[in-house]
């Protein structure tokens, strides 16, 4: 954890409110809202060139619900979400052509059920079942 995404602001007081992160250079590296020293609602992570790198909201520091991450060039790389900081549901990954990589359920962060894997071209290159 990087040391600004502390529980703690600069007065060792719980952090409240919208905080905001940046590079060295001085682009945003991430914003999003404590409560109580927690993550808590919508945050925005961001890649060096300026463009949105992923997004999703936390429930009292943890990631929970629909997130999405995206390529330097801004097109989408991968869709999932959390429930409790743990990896549930349906999870999606492209590749960068924008065709989708491979496809599949988790639930507590392992993977379940048939998942599918698909070439650049989107064949079926291959589906494996997870117990």
């Amino acid at each position: 954890m990087k040391l600004d995404e502390s529980k703690y602001d600069d007065a060792g007081q719980l952090k409240n409110g919208v905080y905001q992160a940046f590079f060295k250079d001085g682009s945003l590296d991430w914003e999003g809202t404590f409560v109580n020293g927690e993550k808590t609602g919508e945050w925005r992570y961001y890649l060096r060139n300026g463009r949105l790198k992923a997004k999703g909201h936390y429930d009292n520091g943890k990631m929970t619900g629909d997130w999405v991450w995206y390529r330097e060039n801004g097109e989408l790389m991968q869709t999932g979400s959390f429930v409790d900081d743990e990896k549930a549901g349906v999870w999606k990954r492209y590749h960068p052509n924008g065709a989708l990589h491979d496809e599949g359920e988790y639930h507590r962060s392992q993977k379940v059920g048939e998942w599918k894997t698909y070439t650049v071209d989107g064949a079926l290159a291959k589906t494996k079942v997870y117990k």
